[in-house]
């Protein structure tokens, strides 16, 4: 098989979807591997890295989605990559369909098959292709928010852990999960007092050992929410529902609760925003004010952290890589059955049931159309 890796174009995206080691191994299982010229620079990654271990390195991208029968990415395709697919065609990358449904329908009608990162799932129903990135986003959350809260960038000037006499900031993590769990344990490193909110009393029970005491747990409500966002400097918003858009916890009338300057990140805004007033922003142009509250919501975070992110991707994502291109779609969804959540288009039609629903499409079962 041929595997393209293509230069990502989306804005502010620096990662690339294969490292040399990805390289070396698929050549090894003896399949072809295309890789953009310069695909790799944002990565601190050279061509000539990448033909060390036997890539062939192509012109452009039209050379790449021309010649390769999968191609691998980081984010969704833009519009003038989804022309470039082909109906024999595999499309391995993040998709999150769930809140552009202008994008599903064009995939829809590319006739390639296309695997979601986000909702392949390993045998306990976890996300692996997801979990690298939810790390490197929750420690960016704390990381960025923290940054923005000083008074230059439009927060409260507050510093997150405070000092000897004067109160550290109250940070509220919302969702704790992969995201959440790792924007606490910065929030903690940092010293900050830090509450972390989920609506599973066995998930609850986890956090609190794992943090020993310092962090608040707090079961996820509505009140429980409104009563804390008085006092607060920083909420993460980390919630993730698979495949489907994610929910509002926090609505633009609950932003008068808050102190002007109080930041908001959106962890979420991939699949939609977890806060009412949430919009895609990126990293060059990071975040917005609305009724006197910061807002942060880049689509991309981990993008801004190139060489850790691009090396923990390969790491997740090469075992299914080399799954795929050994035994194509349909024979390595039958060898790992949580790769079949991950087909999200096959043959024309929509076939993860969360992204059906969230985009007003048809649902079909992949294995069907496989």
């Amino acid at each position: 098989m041929k595997v393209g890796v293509p230069t990502e174009i989306k804005t502010d995206e620096y990662r690339v979807a294969l490292t040399p080691v990805g390289v070396r191994e698929l050549v090894e299982h003896g399949h072809e591997v295309l890789i953009q010229s310069g695909a790799g620079d944002g990565s601190s990654i050279s061509d000539g890295d990448y033909a060390a271990q036997g890539a062939q390195i192509a012109p452009d991208a039209a050379a790449v989605f021309g010649d390769a029968d999968m191609i691998l990415g980081v984010k969704e395709p833009q519009p003038e990559e989804v022309k470039m697919l082909r109906k024999d065609q595999m499309l391995f990358t993040y998709l999150h369909l769930a809140p552009v449904p202008e994008l599903a329908q064009a995939l829809v009608e590319s006739g390639a098959t296309c695997i979601a990162y986000e909702t392949v799932e390993d045998p306990q129903g976890r996300l692996p292709l997801l979990a690298p990135m939810s790390e490197i986003a929750g420690k960016l959350a704390t990381q960025s928010g923290a940054f923005m809260l000083e008074k230059p960038m439009g927060g409260r000037g507050m510093l997150l852990g405070g000092v000897p006499g004067v109160a550290a900031a109250n940070v509220m993590v919302i969702g704790g999960g992969v995201v959440g769990l790792n924007a606490a344990n910065i929030a903690i490193g940092m010293q900050a007092d830090t509450f972390v909110f989920d609506m599973s009393i066995p998930r609850l029970r986890d956090l609190e050992s794992i943090f020993d005491g310092r962090a608040s747990t707090v079961h996820s409500s509505t009140l429980a929410i409104e009563q804390l966002l008085p006092n607060v400097d920083l909420v993460i918003g980390s919630v993730l529902v698979h495949g489907a858009k994610a929910p509002h916890v926090i609505s633009r009338e609950q932003l008068q609760l808050m102190k002007p300057g109080t930041v908001l990140v959106d962890v979420a805004i991939d699949q939609g925003g977890c806060f009412e007033t949430s919009k895609p922003t990126t990293h060059s142009d990071p975040t917005y004010e609305v009724d006197g509250i910061l807002h942060y919501c880049v689509a991309n975070m981990p993008g801004a952290v190139p060489i850790t992110a691009t090396y923990a991707l390969t790491n997740a994502t090469l075992p299914y890589v080399l799954m795929l291109a050994d035994h194509g779609v349909k024979e390595a969804c039958r060898l790992d059955p949580g790769l079949s959540p991950g087909v999200n288009v096959a043959k024309g039609k929509i076939t993860n049931q969360p992204v059906a629903e969230a985009v007003g499409l048809e649902y079909h079962a992949p294995f069907k159309l496989l």
